[in-house]
Order: C-alpha cells, then sequence, then structure tokens
C-alpha cells in the first residue's frame, strides 16, 4: 500500500510517499480501507521534530474516514463507513497517512448511512469529537448558556462554534482579523470580538456578570484575561496549544478564578478510552445536519493524496481558514 512517512525531523519536504506492506491486524482491532483524513497541527509537530525524537520510519495521521475491509469480532462488516480518530495513531501505531489503517476497535465509530463525500466527511471526526468531549463533558454545556470559543477560526474553534450553537448556547467567537468576522457568523457565533488585547473586557461590556464557559484553543498564554469573563461557578477547558505550551507560571487559585470557577485541559488522548467512550458521539448527527445545511461545512480546501506536503506548507502558513482534508 502507498503510504507517507517521516524519517527525519523538517519541513514538508521530509513526507515520503513509500510503498509499505498492509497493516498487521490484532484482535481487537479492525482494518479500514482510508478513503479521505483530515489535516491536523499534531501531525506537523510530529514531522517537525516537536514530539519527541524521531527514531524510525514514522506514518503520521491521527483520524481518517474510509470503509471497512476487515473486523475479527463481527461488530462492524466490510465496506461499511466509518470514522476513526486517536487511539495512538501515528504515536503507538501507524498513522492514517495510508491507503489502510489498523485502528482499535474502540476508536471506529460508525457511519452506515450517511450521504456526505468522503472530503466532507473528513473533516469531522477530530474537531468535532474533540469539542465534543469539552464542550458536553468538560464543560457540560447546556441550551440558553453563554460560550466564548477562544481562537476560533482554528477548525477546531469553527467545529466549537458550529457544535455550541447546535446545543443552543449563545456563542461568543474570537479573532485576530476582521476579515475572519463573516466566516464565524455564518458557522454560528453570535458575536464575534476582534482581537486587539484582552477579551475580558468586552465581554464583561455584554455581560456584566459574566458568562458560563470558555473554550479555550490559545492556550496558557491567554487563560488569565479569559477566565476573568466568567461568572462565578463558571468553567475554562483548555484544548490548545496555540499559544505555547500549558503551564501557568505563579497562578494564583484564589486570586486568578473567579469565586468556584473550574479550570481543566481536555486532552483528546480521551478518546475512545474506557473514560470516553465514543459509542454515544455525536458525529452521524453532525453529518446529517451538515448535509441538510443546519450545520455549515468546515472544510475549506481538498488535496489529492499526492499533495500532503503541499498541504502541511498551507495549514503552517495559518492562511486557511477552516480544516484542510486529502482525499484518494
Amino acid at each position: 500500500m502507498k503510504a507517507y512517512v517521516i524519517e527525519q525531523p523538517g519541513g514538508p519536504e521530509v513526507l515520503k510517499l513509500r510503498d509499505l506492506a498492509s497493516p498487521a491486524q490484532a484482535p481487537n482491532e479492525v482494518k479500514i480501507r482510508v478513503r479521505a483524513f483530515g489535516l491536523n497541527r499534531a501531525e506537523t509537530y510530529l514531522r517537525a521534530g516537536k514530539m519527541g525524537p524521531i527514531t524510525g520510519p514514522r506514518v503520521p495521521g491521527i483520524e481518517a474516514v474510509g470503509e471497512i475491509l476487515a473486523d475479527p469480532s463481527g461488530t462492524y462488516r466490510v465496506g461499511q463507513r466509518v470514522a476513526t480518530a486517536m487511539g495512538g495513531m501515528q504515536f503507538d501505531r501507524p498513522g492514517s497517512y495510508a491507503e489502510e489503517v489498523s485502528v482499535l476497535r474502540g476508536n471506529v465509530i460508525d457511519l452506515d448511512g450517511t450521504t456526505l463525500a468522503w472530503e466532507e466527511l473528513a473533516a469531522l471526526p477530530e474537531s468535532y469529537l474533540t469539542v465534543w468531549g469539552a464542550l458536553t463533558k468538560s464543560l457540560g454545556i447546556a441550551r440558553g448558556q453563554t460560550l466564548l470559543v477562544r481562537g476560533a477560526t482554528s477548525s477546531v474553534g469553527l467545529a466549537a462554534v458550529a457544535y455550541g450553537k447546535a446545543l443552543g448556547a449563545h456563542v461568543i467567537a474570537t479573532t485576530r482579523s476582521s476579515q475572519n468576522a463573516a466566516r464565524l457568523r455564518e458557522v454560528g457565533a453570535d458575536e464575534v470580538v476582534v482581537v486587539d488585547g484582552g477579551v475580558s473586557e468586552h465581554v464583561r461590556r455584554s455581560f456584566p456578570e459574566g458568562i458560563d464557559a470558555v473554550l479555550e484553543i490559545v492556550g496558557a498564554s491567554v487563560v488569565r484575561d479569559s477566565i476573568k469573563a466568567l461568572k462565578p461557578f463558571g468553567a475554562v477547558s483548555m484544548i490548545g496549544l496555540l499559544g505555547g505550551p500549558p503551564v501557568l507560571e505563579q497562578f494564583n487559585l484564589a486570586q486568578d478564578l473567579p469565586g468556584a470557577a473550574r479550570l481543566n485541559f481536555f486532552p483528546s488522548q480521551l478518546l475512545g478510552s474506557p473514560a470516553l467512550p465514543l459509542a454515544d458521539t455525536p458525529l452521524k448527527w453532525v453529518a446529517e445536519r451538515i448535509a441538510d445545511g443546519r450545520i455549515k461545512s468546515l472544510r475549506a480546501q481538498t488535496f489529492d493524496f499526492g499533495d500532503v506536503p503541499r498541504a502541511h506548507a498551507l495549514i503552517e502558513s495559518n492562511r486557511a481558514l477552516g480544516k484542510l482534508v486529502v482525499r484518494f
């Protein structure tokens, strides 16, 4: 099978297309014929050597959509449409930049009956599963609450805006450029804040008592300001590292958090684990609503499989407003 491998750290040019044997399959795994996959920052970090040394050929990729080739348990039938994300892909096992991938059965999501094209489905798994975990499990977003999405123009940020709106929240989205405001409102933002400093003061002008929740994608560099927007018993869930490592220096729980407020970091590695099984994920529900137009597509651009290095260059340019996907 054809697959991209990384044999040494570097720029997009170190992604090499190779002929590899079909991946082996353990009893607790299923084999998938990959039809398309989304691109993520985690893959560019791996390629650049920011996720530890590269001591041998590594196949990147943490998500994919495709069809079942084999499932020893019989849980999934051959040819069934599915999605997969995380489960150690690119870290503990070869990733999804390949024609075939073997994944843990617990990290497979049924998409049977969906009508979206493969490239549209490929824009969903990692982004929507992450925001599902963060918004519903970590933050407990409910209809009528107010949610601030900080770093909203990233692909996961756009998914958070769309999913938060679908859950019935009032969504405030941030961006560093006024040129992105129309796209954020199209996806579902009720308000857009163009960041030229702190965000909390702007939020407090509209919501003097504070807001219910913040999804923090920029990271530790701005989280103190995000926390200031909360009401008592509000919550912040960090999911992004765009602003640097998730480290807070000299953070005072009594002074820097509003009364009884909560702060957590949601790692997407939980997806498919015993702590967060994927059986009740809303991925098919999201796909159906994208198909009928009730949720806007996040897909920004589609690349052919031979153009993955060019796609990596684009994601690192920060010019893509939405999800980049690759199709076969």
